[in-house]
């Protein structure tokens, strides 16, 4: 595909789903009051319409498709970054236990002081703080190779999980825990300015990061050998990839909760329209991954009376269209 209409194209995309977002919800605001509320805000004018209708766009719903173009941006340039250093197509953004720390740290919140009002502080310090010990563990030989951190990851996320498990045992029935089961089940429910602050900015510093390195990740892809051979360094890059991936996921995951299958399913598709290059394919998958999840998000409040967790619907949608990859790509991208 041509990769000179297809950015542009994408960017469209992502525009047209976070304009269609803002006409979709279950308080009917009229079309022309809402092109009337964008354009006042637009160009400084006096706003005299209804504060019910400017609250309504302007503080829930352009908050809401914002944050999540930036949660589906972040979670799929993880996975395009994560899937390219381990050599594996079945790695997600979670690889490294972030988003079983991320959990964890989130239930925890919410049984410590019965309220979500710390949760996004505890969920981002525990999804940093689980991939630290992952990166600890990968290096009990004094080296980091993809299968160490990979292992450590494994048991990093085992032993956050269990440590969920525990909390959600002895939480409240009642109160607390169909508020972490929900919160794990994802939702961008409490997207507001300052949510879209705490968790943008290392979201955007992780995907900034990973757009600086995405050619160097082309040389890791190869191989730690190989890319040595090549005069990377390759300890230093890969530690800066892991680092700047987890802040894009532990930024996503504090403020939407655990999204799956994004990170995992939306950088195939950018392989299959422009190929392994992560020079392409890391702005490809941010473009599309944030097109998705407001997409998501918007079936996620219309679809039913009540509000669907985002979880299920990327799980519906993922995992058919996961079959559907591989049947069309018969692996030739791997």
């Amino acid at each position: 595909m041509n990769k000179k209409y297809l950015m542009p194209g994408l960017a469209l995309l992502v525009a047209g789903s976070i304009a269609l977002s803002l006409f979709v919800g279950r308080f009917f605001v009229p079309f022309e009051l809402i092109l009337q509320i964008l354009w006042v805000k637009i160009t400084g004018g006096v706003m005299t319409l209804p504060q019910t209708y400017q609250s309504v766009i302007l503080e829930i719903r352009l908050p809401r498709a914002l944050l999540g173009a930036l949660v589906g941006a972040a979670l799929a340039a993880s996975g395009a970054a994560f899937q390219s250093l381990f050599h594996n197509p079945l790695v997600s953004p979670g690889i490294l236990g972030v988003t079983a720390g991320a959990g964890f740290g989130a239930a925890l919140s919410i049984v410590t002081f019965n309220s979500t009002e710390y949760t996004y502080a505890f969920a981002f310090v525990f999804g940093i703080l689980a991939v630290i010990f992952s990166y600890v563990v990968g290096r009990i030989y004094d080296t980091t190779t993809s299968i160490t951190l990979v292992l450590g990851g494994v048991i990093v996320s085992a032993m956050f999980s269990a440590l969920l498990s525990t909390l959600k045992f002895i939480a409240d029935p009642y109160n607390q825990l169909p508020t972490i089961v929900f919160w794990l089940m994802g939702s961008l429910a409490a997207a507001r300015r300052d949510v879209l602050l705490s968790g943008g900015i290392p979201m955007m510093i992780g995907m900034f990061g990973l757009l600086l390195l995405r050619w160097r990740i082309n040389i890791l892809s190869m191989g730690d050998k190989e890319a040595g051979a090549l005069g990377l360094n390759v300890k230093l890059y890969k530690s800066l990839l892991i680092l700047f991936a987890t802040l894009a996921t532990a930024g996503a995951v504090c403020v939407s909760g655990i999204v799956g299958w994004v990170g995992l399913i939306i950088p195939h598709v950018g392989r299959m329209l422009v190929g392994n290059d992560n020079r392409f394919l890391m702005p490809v998958s941010m473009l599309l991954g944030a097109a998705f999840m407001v997409v998501v998000d918007i079936l996620a409040r219309s679809a039913s009376s009540s509000e669907l967790p985002l979880g299920i619907i990327t799980a519906l949608l993922g995992g058919p269209f996961f079959v559907y990859l591989l049947k069309k790509t018969k692996g030739r991208n791997w």
